[in-house]
C-alpha cells in the first residue's frame, strides 16, 4: 500500500515539476514578446494627422499651441468680414507643401475657418466660393489661382452653419517657388494683406 501510495507521490510531483516548468516557459515567451513589442512601437515615429478641411456645421476647436507654432500666421492675427457682416472668415495657416504629383514645392496650402456671426438674414445664396480664392503677390501683383479643384473644400454655405458656429475650409494655391508674402482674396470677404507664408 506504501508503494502505491509512493508512486502516486513520485508521479504527481513529476506531474507539479512539469507544469511549473510549462509555466514558466510561457511566463518567459510572453517577456520576450512584450519587449520586442515595446521596442518595435519606440522605434515608429507617431504619425501626426494632416489637416483636414471640413464645412461641418458643428462648431470648431481651436488650433492647439503645438500646432500654432507651425504656422507663421499667430491666431487672431488674419480676420476680415464676410457678407458684409453675417460672417467672418480667419486665415488658420499658409503653408508652403510640395506638389505630390510634380515633387515641387510650388503649393501653398491655405486653410481658414469661417464662422457665422449672424443669427437671421442668412439665405441660401450665401455661399463662400473658397474654391475661387486666389492670391497675389504685393510686389509683382502677379495672381495665382488654385491647384484644382478637387485640391479645396469648394464651397462654404453660411445657411448650413449654425450661429456663432464655425466650418474649417482650405484650398491649394499654386504659388511659385520663392514668394513669401500673399494678398489672399477669399470670394465675399475682405481682402487679407500681405499673409506670411511657413515653411
Amino acid at each position: 500500500m506504501s508503494t502505491f501510495l509512493s508512486g502516486v507521490a513520485v508521479l504527481l510531483s513529476t506531474l507539479a515539476l512539469g507544469c511549473s516548468g510549462y509555466v514558466a516557459y510561457e511566463v518567459f515567451t510572453l517577456r520576450q514578446t512584450l519587449n520586442v513589442s515595446n521596442t518595435v512601437s519606440s522605434t515608429i515615429p507617431t504619425q501626426v494627422p494632416s489637416p483636414t478641411a471640413t464645412t461641418s456645421p458643428q462648431a470648431t476647436v481651436s488650433p492647439s499651441p503645438a500646432s500654432a507654432t507651425t504656422s507663421a500666421i499667430s491666431a487672431g492675427q488674419f480676420v476680415q468680414p464676410a457678407f458684409g457682416k453675417k460672417a467672418e472668415v480667419e486665415l488658420l495657416s499658409a503653408k508652403r507643401i510640395k506638389d505630390p504629383e510634380t515633387g515641387n514645392r510650388d503649393v501653398v496650402n491655405l486653410q481658414m475657418r469661417i464662422r457665422r456671426l449672424a443669427t437671421d438674414g442668412v439665405v441660401d445664396g450665401d455661399i463662400i466660393s473658397v474654391a475661387s480664392t486666389t492670391a497675389r503677390n504685393p510686389e509683382t501683383s502677379v495672381t495665382y489661382k488654385g491647384v484644382a479643384i478637387n485640391r479645396s473644400t469648394g464651397s462654404v454655405s453660411l445657411f448650413q452653419v449654425r450661429p456663432q458656429a464655425s466650418a474649417d475650409a482650405y484650398i491649394w494655391l499654386r504659388v511659385p517657388d520663392g514668394v513669401n508674402n500673399l494678398d489672399i482674396f477669399v470670394p465675399d470677404t475682405a481682402a487679407f494683406k500681405n499673409v506670411p507664408i511657413s515653411n
